[in-house]
């Protein structure tokens, strides 16, 4: 368990640095003479049309509706695998981080509405600062080395990935708009194919790959945002064949360097482009970014550690062993880091004539996420021992 932890921290670690140059190339680009081709590159029309089937979107939409599909494919085989054998798989094991997740969204939500309750356009952004950004938040930790207790890691972990469960039930409930109920159909005939092929016994990914192309086809023309096919096919694809192989963990493997080395980047340098040349100080200092900045600084770490505290104080959960309150506190401010996540539930929020809200939301995720890198990362340096020799395992 330790040495797939340590293989998993390693990628997200390189995959965060490669995270922060995209961030950075893509705000020099903002605000240099190269904006405008940066902005063009982005409005590039794509189309493909095959009959009375025509797909037409702009790049940007093309990374946010095509490419976070698989990224968040990933993050539904990653969820499976841990709900079935993994750190969720038991009550005990899953009770802390859930509870912990949980208070991790609502406080957040809580602290930008307070800042927005009189705007019923911004009020729409009120989930940016729920999301947690796993790549990052285990790459600062990675950062530390072993130096981290591996329960620590497993909760972070945990925590993350119900946080990642939960924005995809936000962003079905939430952020689904004018429905076509001819895709919805065709959509459930596709899912009920991939339950059907799961049932029987079909390990080969093909035939997961032809109906899931189809299905998330069905859910880009449905009105839903067309990231969940990509959770709803993995949750279809069988963990376990028969022979003891396992069809999802493969795949897991597979996407987990794409993910983390090309897809997460190019939605960071597509996504994090803001310009701040039109930017007064009272716009910085609007209700959005600040609600979205303090919502991720202050409102995940007082989410986490008040509903954990709940949660043990009527044991209901339990402290990792050998964890105490001053290992988890550094912890809940990482968890603070929204990045890509709160990015890509941004360009649901803010749109139509909500769009010029974008730019505010996007410099409230990079302060606030910045912040809770920070301050985690030597919060929790400064609490753990100065070598691995003396770390609780």
């Amino acid at each position: 368990m330790e040495k797939a932890i340590k293989n998993f921290l390693s990628q997200e670690s390189a995959g965060g640095i490669l995270l922060m140059v995209a961030v950075l190339l893509a705000m020099l680009m903002a605000n240099s003479p190269l904006s405008g081709i940066y902005q063009g590159f982005l409005d590039t029309e794509m189309q493909i049309r095959v009959g009375s089937l025509d797909i037409d979107k702009t790049l940007i939409h093309w990374i946010n509706d095509g490419l976070m599909a698989i990224f968040f494919m990933l993050i539904g085989l990653e969820v499976k695998r841990e709900l079935l054998e993994g750190a969720l798989s038991s009550r005990a094991q899953a009770s802390l981080p859930t509870f912990a997740a949980i208070g991790g969204m609502a406080f957040p939500a809580g602290v930008y509405l307070l800042f927005n309750y009189g705007d019923p356009i911004t009020q729409a952004g009120w989930a940016i600062p729920a999301a947690t950004d796993i790549a990052f938040a285990l790459g600062i930790m990675a950062l530390l080395g072993s130096r981290v207790p591996v329960a620590l890691k497993v909760f972070l972990l945990a925590l993350a990935i119900i946080d990642d469960l939960g924005v995809v039930v936000i962003i079905a409930l939430f952020y689904s708009t004018d429905l076509s109920m001819v895709s919805l159909v065709v959509a459930a005939i596709a899912i009920l194919g991939l339950i059907g092929l799961n049932q029987r016994g079909v390990t080969a990914l093909g035939p997961y790959g032809v109906l899931g192309m189809i299905l998330w086809i069905a859910v880009l023309k449905s009105g839903v945002h067309a990231t969940l096919a990509g959770v709803i096919i993995a949750f279809c694809i069988p963990l376990r064949a028969k022979d003891g192989s396992s069809p999802s963990e493969s795949l897991e493997h597979s996407l987990h360097p794409w993910s983390t080395f090309i897809i997460l980047p190019i939605f960071a340098f597509a996504n994090a482009g803001v310009n701040l040349g039109g930017m007064s100080l009272d716009a910085l200092f609007s209700p959005v970014p600040v609600g979205i900045a303090l919502g991720l600084l202050l409102g995940k770490p007082l989410g986490v550690l008040f509903f954990s505290y709940i949660a043990v104080k009527l044991k209901w959960a339990v402290l990792p062993e050998g964890m105490g309150w001053r290992h988890i506190a550094p912890v809940a401010v990482m968890c603070g880091i929204g990045f890509t996540m709160s990015m890509f539930i941004s360009s649901l929020a803010f749109v139509g004539e909500g769009a010029a809200y974008g730019d505010f939301a996007r410099l409230g995720i990079l302060v606030g996420s910045l912040l809770s890198a920070v301050i985690g990362y030597f919060w929790l340096d400064k609490v753990l021992p100065k070598t691995a020799a003396n770390n609780a395992k």
